[in-house]
């Protein structure tokens, strides 16, 4: 059998939000998809009601805090539709944490398993593959939030800083293997991670848009866009900001909602 020439990308919390649109947008450009999700049955059922080729679409269960769970299905996908041209390490979580709770504490260690060692463990099983081939991009997804703290994000905001600063280390790594490393940090997206937030949310933008603009960056090779722009020029003169001043800025700001609290 000969195999299928169209380009494959590995695609993880595609079930809904910004994944589901990235899963959109490279499906309507002709790729093939590998769809990675907790709720498998419900990504599968959504898949088929947009009409899309099965032989095109790759579905696998698996929640990416399980790293025998995520790894497994990177080689699954490998060993079914081949090894993909892009990966994207997208499943993330957001909740407000509390350092006083004690409980809080584990919504922090949910946070970083999932956003940090979860996206190590959905690149693990094709990075030696990639960089045999001397091609490939591995695209975290990072946020504007990593760039300063925010009162009530401390999990959140450090678990993506750490995205950030992974995937700059992992570019210097791969730089010479041909592989690209792309960090995306999404401003406001329009998602249902967003949507329980109690604070103005500047540029806020659909996710069908970011798609479009992740997926010209990706195409590109960029090693690190801000999107939409203008969270980027605010992020940057966030981190230019004096301590004091940032502080008394965001004196009063509401908290993001804790898990089970206020």
């Amino acid at each position: 059998m000969t195999a299928d020439p169209r380009p494959l990308v590995f695609i993880t919390g595609a079930s809904s939000g910004i994944g589901q649109a990235l899963a959109t947008r490279f499906y309507q450009a002709g790729w093939r998809l590998a769809l990675v999700a907790r709720r498998s049955a419900e990504l599968q059922a959504w898949a088929a009601a947009q009409g899309y080729d099965a032989d095109r679409v790759g579905v696998y269960g698996a929640d990416v805090r399980d790293v025998g769970a995520i790894t497994g299905a990177g080689h699954a996908c490998v060993a079914a539709q081949g090894l993909p041209d892009v990966v994207i390490a997208n499943a993330g979580i957001s909740v407000g944490m509390d350092t006083a709770e004690l409980a809080d504490l584990e919504v922090m260690r949910a946070t970083f398993e999932t956003n940090n060692l979860g996206l190590a463990a959905t690149f693990h099983p094709f990075v030696r593959a990639m960089c045999e081939r001397r091609s490939g991009a591995l695209v975290g997804i990072a946020s504007v939030a990593g760039v300063r703290g925010l009162p009530g994000h401390g999990a959140y905001c450090a678990s993506k800083a750490a995205v950030i600063s992974y995937c700059e280390c992992l570019r210097g790594e791969l730089r010479p293997s041909g592989v690209k490393v792309v960090t995306l940090c999404p401003g406001y997206i329009d998602t249902p991670l967003t949507r329980q937030n109690r604070y103005a949310m500047p540029f806020l933008m659909q996710p069908e848009r970011f798609a479009d603009k992740a997926f010209a960056a990706i195409e590109a090779g960029s090693s690190y866009r801000v999107i939409p722009w203008q969270m980027g020029v605010v992020a940057k003169l966030l981190r230019l900001l004096p301590n004091a001043v940032f502080d008394k800025a965001l004196a009063g700001r509401p908290r993001k909602h804790r898990q089970g609290g206020n």
